[in-house]
């Protein structure tokens, strides 16, 4: 049997397990909120809320809905073997709910002026995945 082992000395990446629904009915336009009642532990729902009021002005509600699916997202992290740091790929679909949350919460806060929040989230990001901090940026 080959194993593989982590040269660079951190903890493996984590994957979140695939919840499709939630992805399908916000890809066939069913609306965020009622997606986010029916699913309320989908990070993806919450990040969708929370860039739909963003763009609409309403930073206050997206830094709520962000936040809610941050924390959604740490709880999911932890249920799948995630002990507060190590990649969190963003090439794995299932991950961009709970990355997409984080990056829209540190968006928020800066825009309502909690710098030390919009720094720790944006470098939370940046070390859980460079990829999506240079995507979502």
């Amino acid at each position: 049997m080959v194993t593989h082992e982590n040269l660079l000395g951190g903890p493996p990446p984590t994957h979140l397990p695939d919840d499709p629904e939630p992805r399908e009915l916000l890809a066939s336009g069913t609306a965020p909120a009622e997606v986010a009642a029916k699913y309320p532990t989908s990070c993806l729902a919450w990040a969708q809320l929370a860039d739909d009021a963003f763009a609409d002005g309403r930073v206050v509600e997206s830094y709520a809905y962000a936040r809610t699916g941050y924390h959604r997202g740490l709880d999911a992290l932890r249920r799948n073997g995630w002990r507060g740091h190590g990649p969190v790929p963003f090439e794995h679909e299932p991950n961009r709910g709970f990355l997409r949350a984080l990056h829209a919460l540190a968006r928020a806060a800066g825009a309502i002026g909690e710098q030390e929040e919009h720094e720790r989230c944006t470098q939370f990001l940046r070390d859980s995945s460079p990829t999506a901090a240079d995507t979502l940026s």
